[in-house]
């Protein structure tokens, strides 16, 4: 059975850090480092209005040259949001990251966000199906296990 989003969940958490759309880019970009992650959603209390990413940092904040003290994460973050749900494979997740050249993907269920997987949870679970297919290939090969 193909590895899906809720596997990688189960395994790393569930933790899903997020900021207000009111929230300025100095204390989102403070929250990301304290929290070494590359991105927050963005959440309002009417639901998921947008992430706010490393990208969007340093595209739309300092190479504008605007001030990250008095700018709001809703003037520079992504607003477009592509979301996965827990049933969706790896494979079909990383040709999302792929195609759309995206690093972060929103997980929900109905309109409630129950985590969030990045393109190195993904490629680690490929690595890790990958590593598990070889060791048993290694084995089939040398006869420790049969067909």
């Amino acid at each position: 059975m193909p590895a899906t989003v809720g596997s990688i969940l189960t395994d790393k958490g569930r933790d899903v850090w997020s900021v207000s759309p009111t929230t300025s880019v100095y204390d989102a970009a403070r929250i990301m480092a304290d929290r070494r992650v590359g991105a927050l959603l963005v959440i309002s209390p009417f639901g998921l209005v947008g992430i706010f990413s490393e990208r969007d940092y340093a595209s739309r904040v300092i190479v504008p040259s605007r001030d990250p003290r008095t700018t709001l994460v809703s003037e520079v973050m992504t607003s477009h949001v592509l979301c996965v749900n827990e049933e969706q494979t790896v494979h079909e997740c990383m040709h999302l990251v792929t195609q759309r050249r995206l690093r972060h993907l929103p997980v929900v269920a109905g309109d409630r966000v129950v985590g969030v997987v990045s393109i190195g949870d993904l490629v680690k679970s490929v690595i890790s199906d990958q590593v598990e297919t070889i060791h048993y290939l290694e084995g089939y090969i040398t006869g420790r296990y049969s067909a």
